[in-house]
Order: C-alpha cells, then structure tokens, then sequence
C-alpha cells in the first residue's frame, strides 16, 4: 500500500499531503490580511511555491488549482499576480469562485493539487 506522508501536521489539518506521486495543499491564505488582494495573493503563492518545494514539486507541475475571492470583481488583480506567477506553457486547469472564508479580513485562498518530480 502507498505511503502517505504528511507535512506541517496540526491537530485539524495538514498543509500538505503526498500520495503516490501526487501532492496535496490545503487551502492557503495570507499572513498579512491588511494587503489588498495583489499584495494577499503574492502571499498566498509565495506559500503555495514554499510547499511544493517542500514536497518535491514546483509550480509548473501543478494538475489543478481551486481559487475563492470574497469578492468576484477583485479577479482583475488576482489575476495580473496569477499571470506573472505561474509559469508560460504550464497554466493548470483552474476554477475562480466568489466565497466567504473563515477570517473576513482574508481576500483570497488557493487550494493547490500538483505531481511530483
């Protein structure tokens, strides 16, 4: 049977996961909530990026990414960091939703699925 190995394991929730090749991140959101949403998403990815290192990926090997805003019209400046972000050639299937998140400070959350090297 795989292996499960599990990183940065608190008593909810880990912050990544790996099975059989494929990682697994849990929603990440920024640290500094008093950003606007350019300055929260550079945060949030700066943390997707330290994860996948961490798990023996990178962002060009991501399979699938979950993006919620707290407000749909700030897609404009998520975006504009998104692009500069992610790698041209690699651009992972995606969904974009508007959604409340636990803290209202918080603008965005990412929810990462990405292989292995």
């Amino acid at each position: 049977m795989p292996q499960i190995t599990r990183f940065h394991v608190g008593e909810r929730l880990s912050e990544t996961a790996v099975h059989n090749g494929t990682v697994y991140l849990a929603g990440q959101v920024p640290d500094d909530a008093t950003q606007d949403i350019r300055g929260q998403t550079r945060q949030v990815l700066d943390m997707v990026e330290r994860l996948l290192a961490e798990a023996g990926s990178d962002k060009s090997r991501i399979l699938m990414t979950q993006i919620f805003l707290t407000d749909i019209s700030e897609i404009a400046g998520m975006n504009e960091v998104w692009d500069a972000w992610i790698p041209a050639g690699h651009t992972p299937p995606r969904a974009t939703v508007q959604a409340q998140l636990a803290n209202p400070a918080w603008k965005i959350e990412i929810v990462v699925t990405a292989a292995q090297h």
